[in-house]
């Protein structure tokens, strides 16, 4: 009898102590957590060019229609005739909320009319706009004697941006046109030219 009831209480005493266990299994089981958050925000630069006639009123000329209107002066009159140069300028810089560098290239070129085929054309870079006429030399852009509607042989050029909101230091281009022995009296010709800037970042 005694050992019948040592025993008992042996049992109940490891009964107890696995019931005791699977407690303390549970609360070890237990665990903090903490989190940890990260953001960013990423802004975007400015990037724009504008092309003047003069040199003075930039603006926009985003698309052909509404394209600059360049001023070719003729010191006979407003006809040309074979043989003849005029020339006319179109300045541009970045403006002053650009934040980037810029590569320019001449992306395309057309001529219409009756006289397009008649005119050869050419474009140097000058100092100024006031420094554009018929016998301007500078860094070659386009060849001279460049049919008017090509951009074959055309150099890429750079504008710089400038620094604390300021416009970017201007590049002068100037155009001159020279019709042929071809030119034909009473017809005229439009032509068009299209500058790409890609940005340097």
């Amino acid at each position: 009898m005694t050992q019948s009831t040592t025993r008992s209480r042996k049992f109940k005493a490891i009964l107890a102590g696995g019931i005791v266990l699977g407690v303390g299994a549970a609360v070890t089981l237990a665990a903090w957590t903490d989190n940890e958050w990260a953001e960013g925000t990423f802004g975007a630069g400015s990037f724009n060019v504008q092309g003047s006639t003069n040199g003075t009123d930039f603006t926009d000329h985003e698309s052909s229609a509404g394209a600059a209107d360049l001023t070719f002066d003729l010191d006979g009159g407003d006809n040309l005739t074979p043989g003849d140069t005029v020339a006319a300028p179109f300045v541009l810089r970045l403006d002053g909320d650009t934040s980037y560098d810029a590569s320019v290239v001449l992306e395309s070129a057309a001529g219409n009319g009756g006289n397009a085929e008649a005119l050869t054309y050419g474009i140097v870079a000058v100092a100024n706009a006031g420094a554009c006429s018929a016998d301007a030399t500078g860094t070659s852009i386009v060849p001279a004697g460049t049919a008017i509607g090509s951009v074959a042989g055309a150099q890429g050029f750079d504008l710089t941006a400038g620094a604390d909101a300021t416009a970017g230091a201007p590049v002068a281009l100037c155009f001159q046109v020279t019709a042929d022995d071809s030119l034909t009296q009473g017809q005229a010709a439009t032509a068009q030219w299209q500058f790409t800037a890609t940005s340097a970042e």
